[in-house]
C-alpha cells in the first residue's frame, strides 16, 4: 500500500508539469488542474483514514463525478452561509435519483464517515456528509431496474442493517454533544427510505371547467356584494358623525340658561333651520365649486371654549364676530382695540424673556384665533400692523408698566386719530356738498355716513335721503332706524327697485369696507349695482372711505378674495323656493363683498383729501410721513 501511495504521489506531480509545459496558463486551467487534484488528494486522505474501504472497492468515474459535484455543492453552501441541515438537503437534492435503495457497503461508508467526522467542526461535517451521499447516489444508480422490479431479499437486509447503523451513529453523535450529526443521519434516513413522492404530485386533478352561465351568475354575485359593503361604509359615517357630535354637545350647552338661549335662537331664526333639518350635505359640499378657496365664519363652539391660551376678552370678541353681532369696519377695529388693550394689561412677561417678544407672540395667536372665527377686516389687519411696529419701537430699559402705559396710549391714540377725527375731517368735506334740497341715496349701513348725515342735519340743511337695502342681513333697516331718530326724511327700498328712485337721487354716498390700491373700492354686496344704476342715470358717486381702510392688495373681482356667508341665510321661511335646496343640485352662494370699478366712482372723500380712486398709491406712499 505504501508503494502505491508514493508512485500515485509521484506521477500526480509529473503529469502536471507535462500539462503546464503543452498548454498555456490562465485562469480556466488553473481551476481544472486544482479539480483534477483535489480527487486524488481526497483519495489519499480516505485511504489514510480508512484503508480497508479503499481496498475494497476502487472508485469508478461515476463516483469521482458525484464527489466532485458533492464538492461544489458544499461550497455553495457555505458561501450562502447556511444551516447544515439545508446544505446536506440541497446537496442530496441535486443528485438524488428517482431509486432510493441502497446497499450495505454504501450504508457502512455513511456510518464510518458520520463517526470519523464528530470531532470535526460543522462545516467539515456537511463536506463528509455531502460526499457520502454522492457515493451513495452513483452507486445506487448503477442498479439495473431497481425502480421497476420488487426489492430483494438481500435488500431488505441491507436497507434493516442501513437503519441500525444510523440509529448507532445517532447515538454516538448524542454522547459527543454534536447535534449537526444527528440533524443529518435523520435527513439521510428519510431520504434513504422514503419512497418517491413525485408521481403523485405531477398527476392532479383538474378543476371542472365552468360554464358562460356559471362564470356570469358568480360575477353578479361579487358585484352584489362589493355594491352591499359600500352601502354598509356609507350608513356608518353618518353614525359616526352623529356620535361625534353627541361627545361635544355637553361641553358646548354648560348651563340650562345657555340651553333656553340657544332654543330661542332657533325658533326666531327660521332661515338656519333648513341646515339642521338636512345635514346630509357637508360644509365643503354648499359651497360654489369657483368659490371653494373662500373662507367662512367659524361657528364651532370648541374654537371658544377650552384654550388656556385664548383672553377672555379676546374669547367674546370671536363670538361676537362669528354671530355678526359686531358688524361694519370701524366698530370691528375698534373693539378688537379695546379687547387688545386688556390683553396687553393682563400679560405677565415669562421668566427670562423679554415683554416686546413675548408679548409680539402672545398677540399674533390671538390674532389668529380671531380669523379663525371670521376673516379679518382690512382695517384690524392694519391696525394690527401698526401695533406689531410700534412693539418694534419699545425703549429696552424701561420697566413692564411703563411699557404697557405707552401701548394702551398708543391704542386710544390711533382710535382718536384714525377713526375719530378722520370722521369730523371728511365730513367736514362732505357738507359743502350737501346743499338744500339735496336728496341722497346710500346703501346698506354705514357708521361713517350716518355721522355725515347727522351733522348736515345739525346744520340745518334741507335734505331728504333714500335707504336702499338687500338681503339677507337687512342692514339699511337699522341705517332707518338711526336717521329717523334724528328728525331725517327717509325713504326705504329694497335694491330691486333701485331704478325706480334713482333718477330722483342727486348724490350717492357709499361707504367702504376697503379701497384697493388697483381704485378698486371693496364694500358691501350690492355696492357696484348701485354704483353702475347711478353712472347709467348721470348721478355722482362719492365714496367715504378713511385712509386706515386702504389696503395694498390688487383686486378686479369678488372672486380672488372675499367671504362666505352661511347659503341658509338665503331662506326666509319654510314657504320660500329655496327651501329645500339640499335636496337639489342647486347650491345657493352669499358673499359678502364685491368690488366697484374705478370708472364708477366720481371721487373718494379721505381726512386727506378729496382724491380719484387712481391715487390711493399716492396716500399709502406718504402715510407713514404724515403720522398716520
Amino acid at each position: 500500500m505504501g508503494e502505491e501511495q508514493s508512485s500515485t504521489s509521484s506521477a500526480a506531480p509529473k503529469q502536471k508539469k507535462q500539462r503546464q509545459r503543452n498548454r498555456p496558463r490562465n485562469k480556466r486551467n488553473r481551476l481544472q488542474d486544482n479539480e483534477i487534484q483535489s480527487p486524488n488528494e481526497s483519495a489519499m486522505q480516505k485511504a489514510n483514514s480508512n484503508p480497508n474501504q479503499n481496498g475494497a472497492a476502487d472508485k469508478s468515474r461515476e463516483q469521482v463525478m458525484a464527489e466532485r459535484e458533492a464538492k461544489k455543492q458544499a461550497k455553495l453552501a457555505k458561501k450562502q452561509k447556511t444551516t447544515t441541515p439545508t446544505a446536506v438537503e440541497t446537496a442530496a437534492a441535486t443528485t438524488k435519483p428517482a431509486t432510493t435503495i441502497i446497499t450495505e457497503v454504501e450504508q457502512t461508508t455513511i456510518t464510518t464517515k458520520l463517526t470519523t467526522t464528530t470531532t470535526t467542526t460543522t462545516k467539515d461535517n456537511v463536506a463528509a456528509v455531502a460526499a457520502a451521499t454522492s457515493t451513495k447516489v452513483a452507486s445506487s444508480s448503477e442498479l439495473p431496474d431497481s425502480n421497476t422490479g420488487e426489492k430483494t431479499r438481500d435488500q431488505i437486509k441491507a436497507e434493516r442493517e442501513a437503519k441500525k447503523a444510523a440509529k448507532q451513529a445517532a447515538k454516538t453523535a448524542k454522547t459527543t454533544g454534536n447535534n449537526n450529526v444527528d440533524t443529518v443521519t435523520q435527513k439521510l434516513n428519510n431520504l434513504e427510505v422514503a419512497p418517491s413522492t413525485a408521481a403523485p404530485t405531477d398527476v392532479e386533478k383538474k378543476k371542472p371547467a365552468l360554464s358562460k352561465a356559471e362564470r356570469r351568475a358568480i360575477q353578479e354575485a361579487q358585484r352584489a356584494a362589493k355594491a352591499q359593503g359600500q352601502t354598509k361604509k356609507t350608513n356608518a359615517a353618518p353614525t359616526a358623525a352623529a356620535k361625534a357630535t353627541e361627545k361635544k354637545l355637553p361641553s358646548v350647552i354648560t348651563t340650562p340658561a345657555a340651553a333656553v338661549k340657544e332654543s330661542k335662537r332657533e325658533s326666531e331664526s327660521p332661515a338656519k333651520s333648513p341646515a339642521k333639518l338636512s345635514p346630509l350635505k357637508t360644509e365643503r359640499e354648499c359651497k360654489v365649486k369657483l368659490f371653494n378657496h373662500l373662507v367662512r365664519a367659524n361657528h364651532d363652539a370648541s374654537l371658544f371654549i377650552n384654550d388656556a391660551r385664548v383672553h377672555p376678552s379676546i374669547a367674546r370678541l370671536g363670538v361676537q364676530y362669528a354671530e355678526r353681532t359686531i358688524v361694519g369696519s370701524n366698530a370691528r377695529c375698534i373693539a378688537f382695540l379695546h379687547a387688545l388693550r386688556q390683553v396687553v394689561q393682563d400679560f405677565e412677561t415669562p421668566a427670562k424673556k423679554e415683554f416686546g417678544r413675548s408679548l409680539d407672540g402672545a398677540v399674533k395667536y390671538h390674532v389668529e384665533h380671531l380669523n379663525k372665527c371670521r376673516p379679518l377686516a382690512v382695517s384690524v389687519s392694519n391696525a394690527y400692523k401698526q401695533f406689531r411696529n410700534q412693539l418694534t419701537q419699545l425703549p429696552a430699559d424701561t420697566p413692564e408698566t411703563e411699557l404697557k402705559e405707552l401701548l394702551a396710549h398708543f391704542i386710544d391714540t390711533y382710535v382718536e386719530n384714525q377713526i375719530g377725527k378722520a370722521a369730523q375731517a371728511i365730513s367736514s368735506s362732505m357738507q359743502e356738498k350737501i346743499t338744500d334740497g339735496d336728496v341722497l341715496l346710500t346703501f346698506a349701513c354705514s357708521s361713517l355716513i350716518q355721522y355725515i348725515l347727522e351733522e348736515a342735519k345739525r346744520r340745518k340743511v334741507a335734505f331728504r335721503v333714500i335707504v336702499v337695502d338687500s338681503r339677507p342681513f337687512c342692514e339699511g333697516q337699522e341705517m332707518l332706524r338711526r336717521l329717523h331718530a334724528h328728525g331725517i326724511p327717509c325713504t326705504y327700498v329694497l335694491i330691486n327697485a333701485v331704478s325706480y328712485v334713482m333718477p330722483e337721487a342727486t348724490k350717492v354716498l357709499l361707504g367702504a369696507h376697503a379701497l384697493l390700491a388697483n381704485g378698486y373700492v371693496m364694500a358691501r354686496a350690492g355696492t357696484a349695482q348701485v354704483a353702475l344704476m347711478a353712472n347709467c342715470h348721470n348721478v355722482p358717486v362719492l365714496v367715504c372711505c378713511e385712509t386706515h381702510k386702504f389696503s395694498e392688495r390688487f383686486q378686479t373681482d369678488a372672486i380672488v378674495y372675499n367671504e362666505l356667508c352661511d347659503p341658509n341665510q338665503l331662506v326666509m321661511n319654510a314657504k320660500c323656493c329655496l327651501n329645500n335646496w339640499h335636496k337639489s343640485r342647486m347650491t345657493p352662494l352669499n358673499l359678502s363683498y364685491d368690488i366697484t370699478p374705478p370708472e364708477l366712482v366720481s371721487a373718494v372723500v379721505t381726512e386727506v383729501a378729496i382724491l380719484p380712486c387712481t391715487s390711493v398709491p399716492v396716500i399709502l406712499r406718504i402715510k407713514p410721513e404724515i403720522g398716520y
